[in-house]
């Protein structure tokens, strides 16, 4: 059954995302040896992806006419959104729970990434439906922005064990499984 993971890269202090979305501080470490690769080996094991408003617009605004996803891209969000032609898109609104099962249909035997957006992640999070994260802090202290998970506190705390740590060029990739 298709596993709900969180992807993503962080700063020391626990951002994804700089006040507006900037990530000129992730970036820098595209180069990092092995980065791209464990990504892409990552991508390979998705069936489907959700994603908030916000990071729907900030991947359209970053990279006009070049839809990244070949699968199918659930949106998360209050605002009205158009698709790229011949893009996979499907704007939603709701608490994701609600959407749970539709969201494992479509990723099949492969998993649902949670893209960005840590108030979406945090929703996850929330409704116990996050199996998986793989982080991979870079060495930057941010100092504000936009949290790991948003600010959604969790009614019960979740325990994660940690599966694998890959340490590459300052970079530290830990990967978690719920417990």
């Amino acid at each position: 059954m298709a596993e709900f993971v969180y992807y993503v890269g962080a700063s020391l202090d626990g951002y994804i995302a700089q006040d507006g979305g900037g990530l000129a501080w992730l970036e820098k470490f595209d180069d990092v040896e092995g980065l791209g690769e464990s990504y892409r080996t990552f991508e390979r094991g998705v069936g489907c992806v959700a994603m908030g408003g916000e990071t729907y617009e900030w991947i359209r605004e970053h990279h006009p006419g070049e839809w990244s996803y070949k699968t199918p891209c659930w949106v998360f969000s209050h605002h009205e959104h158009t698709a790229d032609d011949g893009a996979d898109v499907v704007v939603v609104r709701g608490a994701v729970t609600e959407f749970a099962a539709e969201l494992r249909r479509d990723a099949g035997e492969k998993d649902v990434y949670i893209v960005g957006g840590g108030n979406l992640a945090g929703q996850f999070l929330a409704a116990g439906l996050v199996d998986r994260v793989v982080v991979t802090l870079v060495p930057v202290a941010l100092g504000g922005g936009v949290p790991l998970f948003g600010s959604r506190a969790l009614a019960t705390p979740k325990d994660f064990r940690l599966e694998g740590i890959t340490q590459r060029d300052g970079t530290v990739e830990l990967d978690y499984r719920a417990a």
